[in-house]
């Protein structure tokens, strides 16, 4: 077969080979063939052309709905958004610039809304959708699945709760349908120029929830505290790579004159902190064959949950950071666990291997003796 044309291809084409490779994103840029990521492993697609940067130019034109050069892309040098494909799955999309040539970056989303426990989180945070009010906040590196995780949760407050959602998303990811809660989304450069201005209306639009994408500056970190204390229930997402890392990242926002006073008000509105990142499963049980499929290369979700107690709450007001991971340690009855207790789930049922355990763990001698606890715990009969 000889490699297609790309210059003549609608993008449909492309979404769809997406689609039909089981890949997670696909990347087009001007002069390469179309590249698409099968399993963690990113690869050219040999059934396609080089693309020509005027392709890319109208592809551009046709998801952004401006030309290519137009302030919406030029001024900041690349573009955020979303689309839906033919086959009705939904894909997230930046558009950017290099050396003056137009490249686009697609995810795949999911199309539906995964329960917690197929998505590798403890069902105890079913109970966060129940809270009235305060603050919960979801962190992680880029492409952790942060996103998912907070479109799972409001999934089930739509379905359970009588109220109004509000969220303010760059871009819109997952479209929420309401059911029994009245859902508006709102995005980012089409429905409001800013996350804290859309946060501050949001406060006049009797909202009982308000998901805000991602709190990045010291106005939106300081309105959304302001929300979660004021009667909202409040979800946000923090890059940070653990629970305490994205509590002192929100107070390192702040000037050092007024951390200790954001400190005291976190410490009233936060209900929860979840830290998660994506491993690629490489384990034994990663490599067993099932069917004839190799399951080598699919992910795996490493979690550290804060629930604040009101111990916890006392060492975030006092700045005593350095102890709340023993409270976390300690905290199981309270839905807590540590990023070393996850990983040792994962390496016990062979999921994971000793290498990726080392390369995440700040404790890994830690996360090996629990395993071999749990393996010692696991083998010995049970008593009457």
């Amino acid at each position: 077969m000889n490699p297609a044309p790309a210059q003549t291809l609608p993008l449909e084409t492309l979404l769809s080979r997406c689609l039909d490779l089981g890949a997670s994103d696909l990347h087009i840029a001007s002069g390469e063939p179309p590249y698409f990521r099968v399993q963690g492993v990113l690869a050219a697609d040999a059934e396609f052309l080089p693309i020509t940067h005027e392709q890319v130019a109208a592809w551009v034109r046709e998801v952004t709905g401006v030309a290519a050069d137009a302030p919406l892309v030029r001024a900041c040098g690349s573009y955020d958004g979303a689309l839906t494909s033919a086959r009705g799955v939904r894909f997230r999309l930046n558009v950017y610039q290099r050396q003056g040539l137009l490249n686009i970056a697609l995810r795949r989303l999911d199309d539906q809304f995964r329960p917690l426990k197929e998505l590798g989180l403890p069902e105890s945070l079913h109970q966060l959708c129940r809270q009235q009010h305060g603050l919960v906040v979801i962190a992680g590196p880029t492409g952790s699945g942060k996103t998912t995780t907070l479109a799972t949760l409001l999934d089930q407050i739509n379905r359970q709760r009588r109220c109004h959602i509000i969220t303010i998303e760059d871009p819109v990811e997952y479209v929420h349908v309401s059911k029994l809660a009245l859902v508006n989304q709102r995005q980012l450069g089409i429905d409001t120029p800013s996350f804290n201005d859309a946060l501050v209306s949001a406060m006049r639009q009797d909202p009982d929830v308000i998901l805000v994408g991602e709190i990045r500056d010291l106005n939106t970190i300081r309105t959304a505290i302001t929300a979660a204390e004021t009667g909202h229930l409040v979800f946000t997402t923090v890059h940070a790579g653990d629970c305490v890392g994205a509590i002192e990242r929100m107070v390192a926002v702040f000037p050092a004159g007024e951390q200790d006073g954001i400190r005291r008000q976190l410490a009233l509105v936060l209900r929860a902190v979840v830290a998660q990142h994506l491993l690629v499963a490489d384990g034994p049980a990663a490599r067993q064959q099932a069917d004839g499929i190799t399951t080598r290369g699919r992910r795996v979700l490493a979690a550290e949950v804060l629930t604040v107690t009101g111990a916890v709450a006392n060492l975030v007001a006092s700045g005593k950071s350095n102890l709340i991971y023993s409270a976390m340690e300690s905290g199981g009855q309270q839905g807590m666990q540590t990023m070393e207790q996850s990983l040792a789930e994962l390496f016990v049922r062979g999921e994971i291997s000793e290498q990726s355990v080392n390369a995440l763990s700040r404790h890994p001698g830690q996360v090996f003796e629990r395993a071999a606890r749990l393996r010692q715990r696991a083998a010995s009969p049970l008593k009457s």
